[in-house]
């Protein structure tokens, strides 16, 4: 099994001569069907310049959420057959059950914390989640992800890379997940809207 250690040399060697390109690409590709998470390469272009940490966030967060689309219009446009080549069938019904019961809160979810974000966008068209809502989860999740690690890398540097083996169960990182799911719970029932 690769390590921290060398998933991070690897991304560096791979993406990050190609600067905010490389992390566009990542990003994108990731939302798709790329096991390497962007987080990595957000921490190694935030440490090599700082002042670019809010322009590198935007990046991570276009390049994933366009990514998620292609992955939402892939599930639509394949169904069924296209999570059941790559996952099994209890998974696909317990993923069913969870977009039946939570719909674009599911996606939320997982383009914030370390789930699977690209099952979920292909999930998101086999199961006609509202395309409108799809975007709007994803670039909320995606973003309040990505620019917490930005910021955590910006104030720390380095001992938020080297604290922990995976940068988004940084303790500050959950503390911003925890206050955007009860912002989001606070307005979904303020306004009484299905999201």
């Amino acid at each position: 099994m690769i390590s921290f250690g060398e998933l991070i040399i690897w991304t560096q060697e791979k993406f990050a001569p190609f600067g905010l390109f490389g992390l566009f690409t990542l990003s994108f590709i990731e939302s798709i069907f790329f096991p390497v998470p962007p987080d990595i390469l957000i921490a190694i272009l935030i440490l090599n310049d700082p002042s670019n940490f809010l322009i590198i966030g935007t990046v991570a967060t276009i390049g994933s959420v366009l990514g998620g689309m292609v992955g939402y219009y892939l599930g639509y446009i394949g169904e069924k057959a296209i999570l059941e080549k790559t996952f099994s069938k209890r998974k696909i019904e317990r993923m069913h059950k969870l977009f039946d019961k939570h719909g674009a809160l599911a996606v939320f979810i997982s383009g914030v914390t370390p789930l699977p974000y690209k099952i979920f966008t292909i999930g998101a068209g086999v199961f006609y989640i509202n395309f409108k809502k799809f975007i709007i989860a994803s670039t909320l999740g995606r973003g309040i992800r990505f620019f917490a690690v930005a910021i955590s890398v910006y104030y720390y540097g380095d001992s938020v890379v080297s604290s922990v083996d995976n940068i988004v169960l940084d303790p500050r990182f959950l503390l911003i997940l925890v206050l955007a799911v009860v912002l989001y719970i606070y307005f979904k029932y303020r306004k009484k809207i299905a999201f």
